[in-house]
């Protein structure tokens, strides 16, 4: 008597014959990247004549460049930067990728009649190459300024090797209370007219907008604390602060005003965007329950100097003066308190995105050394990311993104504005260095657009 076998026994038995014929995954390649020295961003010192050993997009070793060839396999590709300095990838905390906002009173307005979402997709992607190519490997964008969810398509597209960016994580539409965002001064008869941030009003609606977001794809949450006034109320943010950390995502608040940035807080966020306005209170709770800083103080003094032959009027002086000494006063005191400060520098316009490392001479213009400004670009803002065991250092184990400078950042930051060379991944992005190419030309390496 013949045995009949299930139908679904014969696909198990055919796919088990097909898993074990299938043939081992390849091995890794390996690269070799050397350069003069290496800067090890938690000790603050260099690696003299460094190397870094590369697996696949992961980092396997790095040490003196004697020691690493001597272990790499003989078959690895050697790229040789000469003298140069060595880093982690750079991130910014605070980006606005999908963002290139005319000048003028009604820029924003403008921006949002007039581009579909197809084009600021284009936008992002065009902005997010240019960030790579800056140095920025790992991006957290914080609010896609009214192109909808345009920013996790653009975050995918990258991931999938379909346009060349940083790793990203997005805060897609934003939460901000009603009237209490751009645009400003729409005729009330458009009432399908785009917003640049989801306008809610009351904890409900909040709780709504943030599980929204998240279905949607979010990576964190973006909250408006205060615009010209505090404006959520704390019961409005804690509710969604408990959504997102519910879902482990963190929330990061836009907050300039005493009262707002203490509302924030109170409510449980994880970060403080820009905190221009921040009093001593509201920086020694930071300090208690571990928010971060994100100054972003960069893209002002870029814009102070584009208009500063401006005509002003004494009184308008005057309040840019105080202004500008009470974001130094903040940073100088969230320094000493021991807040927690990462990089961001808040670029929206055509002119200032690829000009990150700006807000690095930035920060330390107001007090931190280049070392505390390395670092809030490198494992601060990792760690603020939660992505610490992935990105901000050259560490086995970590994403082989790197970069490399002439000259050195610890004297000078402002060197880290003239990046020439860039790999993500393992990959080359940018090679605007006269490269020693070991061999052959590794897999993953690309001509520089530059």
């Amino acid at each position: 008597m013949k045995t009949r076998v299930p139908a679904f026994g014969l696909i198990l038995i055919c796919s088990g014959a097909i898993v074990a014929q299938s043939p081992a995954p390849p091995t890794p390649f390996s690269i070799v990247v050397k350069a003069g020295k290496l800067l090890d961003v938690r000790k603050g010192s260099y690696v003299e004549n460094a190397a870094v050993w590369i697996e696949g997009e992961r980092i396997k070793e790095v040490g003196s460049a004697s020691e690493i060839q001597a272990r790499a396999p003989k078959s690895a590709k050697v790229i040789d930067l000469g003298r140069a300095t060595v880093l982690p990838g750079l991130i910014d905390c605070h980006t606005h990728i999908m963002a290139r906002i005319p000048d003028g009173d009604n820029g924003y307005t403008l921006n949002l009649a007039t581009k579909s979402q197809a084009f600021r997709a284009l936008e992002g992607a065009y902005n997010a190459r240019i960030t790579l190519e800056a140095g920025y490997t790992t991006i957290r964008d914080v609010e896609s300024e009214g192109s909808e969810y345009a920013d996790v398509a653009l975050r995918d597209a990258i991931n999938q090797g379909l346009a060349e960016g940083p790793r990203m994580q997005v805060a897609t539409r934003a939460i901000a209370a009603v009237g209490q965002y751009f645009p400003f001064g729409v005729s009330p008869d458009l009432t399908d007219f785009p917003t640049g941030a989801q306008m809610v009003s009351g904890v409900e609606e909040a709780r709504r907008a943030v599980r929204e977001q998240i279905g949607h794809g979010a990576d964190l949450i973006k909250v408006y604390a205060d615009w010209e006034h505090p404006t959520l109320t704390v019961d409005e943010m804690r509710v969604i602060v408990e959504e997102a950390h519910r879902q482990k995502l963190k929330v990061a608040a836009h907050a300039t005003t005493p009262e707002g940035i203490k509302n924030a807080v109170t409510a449980g966020v994880d970060s403080i965007e820009h905190g221009h306005r921040a009093s001593r209170e509201d920086l020694e709770m930071m300090k208690a329950n571990g928010v971060f800083l994100v100054p972003t103080v960069g893209v002002i003094d870029l814009d102070v100097e584009k208009h500063k032959n401006d005509p002003a009027t004494p009184e308008q002086r005057k309040q840019l003066e105080t202004f500008l000494q009470g974001i130094q006063q903040a940073v100088e005191m969230a320094k000493s308190l021991g807040v927690k400060i990462a990089a961001g520098f808040d670029p929206a316009s055509p002119d200032v995105h690829g000009k990150n490392a700006t807000e690095l001479a930035a920060m330390a213009k107001r007090g931190l050394t280049p070392l505390e400004v390395i670092q809030a670009a490198t494992i601060n803002a990792a760690e603020l990311l939660s992505w610490q065991d992935k990105v901000g250092a050259l560490e086995a184990g970590h994403y082989a993104d790197l970069i490399a400078v002439d000259g050195d950042p610890l004297a000078d930051i402002t060197v880290l504005q003239k990046v020439k060379f860039v790999m993500k991944g393992g990959v080359v992005v940018k090679a605007a260095l006269h490269l020693n190419i070991e061999d052959s030309q590794p897999r993953g390496l690309k001509p520089s657009k530059k």
